[in-house]
């Protein structure tokens, strides 16, 4: 390299800066693509895909993976579930036990949607019953053959989910009897599984998922329909992705984050979200204040809750509404008004407190893409 060249700039340096206002939520179109393709690759085969839009809430990531041939999505709220109908996806699984008006609301967006076919889950019996009047007359008026209902199942997490078999046995024979409702088969969340050491992680991943297989091998020989199987998240998607006649439905790995990267290396994606923020004060020796305050960055995690690239050094002392303080000897290095780019710890949370993304390519900021779901209530 001659003295006059200059080595290319990092991959995350946007070139026109002085656009952005800080913090800002910044998306790198070519990462996403890469980490999509890669989700493909490791599910096999597109159709074993049902990925969670839970991380983005994004039309335009929607469309992009349609256009890879993705054609089922998995979703936790009606917001994300309407703009998912409203971006042409034609399967779509609402996997967030439904209560109080949410049924009622499920209802009408199925009957005003009638390109996608929606599915549910459930956990309680009176849930069930529930979904089925509501569904039942949403159903006389509509001529709908009926929404699908999977019966969620706890494996480990303790959070929704049947843990007991033989409950489990009885309320799927409840949905397969209700009007309105057809048996969709079954969802496991493994979400309480993520050890770093991949054999560790598998291991724990086949002794979950144990009962969800007998369970729906006893339905089968009951003579019940169980279509499918949607089972795991971003940790144990590699895992699911062997079996073969399970959807797999990673959310994470979209956009991915510096937890995963540090405790499932495993996985191989790469950020394609990060925040930017500037340095607004220097308050001491070795300190450096921060315009990414709890509005900014997810905050439910002890520190770190954001890896810089460019001051990996950075340590966090303080943490308020709209700032962050951290120290690094290298503080003196930065100016006010210096940029600094940041991998989220936990991407999901951290999308849901911006409007609106800026997408980059080619070291450019060249448009902005609307969180359009990270509100509660869209239409319906």
């Amino acid at each position: 390299m001659s003295q006059t060249q200059r080595p290319p700039p990092p991959w995350f340096e946007v070139e026109n800066l002085v656009e952005l206002d800080s913090p800002a939520l910044l998306i790198y179109r070519d990462r996403l693509g890469a980490n999509l393709r890669r989700m493909i690759d490791v599910a096999g085969r597109v159709d074993r895909l049902r990925p969670h839009i839970k991380t983005h809430k994004i039309a335009e990531v929607i469309s992009i993976e349609i256009a890879l041939g993705i054609t089922k999505f998995k979703c936790a709220t009606i917001a994300e579930a309407e703009l998912a109908a409203d971006s042409g996806v034609t399967d779509l699984l609402l996997a967030y036990p439904l209560v109080g008006p949410n049924i009622q609301r499920l209802a009408a967006m199925a009957k005003a949607r009638p390109g996608t076919r929606f599915s549910t889950i459930a956990d309680d019996a009176e849930v069930i019953r529930a979904l089925s009047h509501t569904l039942q007359a949403a159903e006389s008026h509509c001529h709908s053959p009926g929404i699908e209902v999977l019966l969620d199942i706890d494996v480990g997490q303790h959070r929704t989910g049947v843990s007991d078999h033989s409950e489990a046995v009885r309320l799927y024979g409840l949905i397969a009897s209700m009007p309105g409702l057809r048996p969709g088969g079954l969802h496991a969340y493994d979400g309480h599984i993520s050890d770093s050491d991949l054999a560790a992680r598998t291991a724990a991943c086949e002794a979950a998922f144990a009962p969800v297989a007998k369970l729906r091998h006893e339905l089968l020989e009951m003579g019940l329909s169980v279509p499918r199987v949607v089972a795991g998240g971003t940790p144990t998607f590699p895992i699911h992705a062997q079996r073969g006649d399970v959807e797999c439905s990673p959310g994470t790995c979209v956009f991915w984050d510096a937890g995963y990267a540090t405790k499932l290396p495993d996985l191989r994606f790469t950020p394609a979200a990060l925040v930017l923020t500037r340095v607004v004060s220097k308050p001491g020796i070795n300190r450096l204040c921060l315009d990414l305050g709890h509005k900014a960055i997810a905050s439910e995690m002890p520190h770190p809750r954001v890896r810089f690239l460019n001051l990996p050094d950075a340590r966090a002392v303080a943490h308020s509404e709209e700032h962050l303080t951290v120290e690094t000897p290298r503080a003196a290095q930065r100016r006010i008004g210096d940029c600094l780019y940041g991998v989220p710890w936990h991407i999901c949370p951290t999308v849901a407190l911006y409007r609106e993304a800026v997408v980059i390519q080619d070291g450019k900021a060249i448009g902005r893409w609307r969180i359009a779901a990270r509100d509660r209530r869209l239409t319906f």
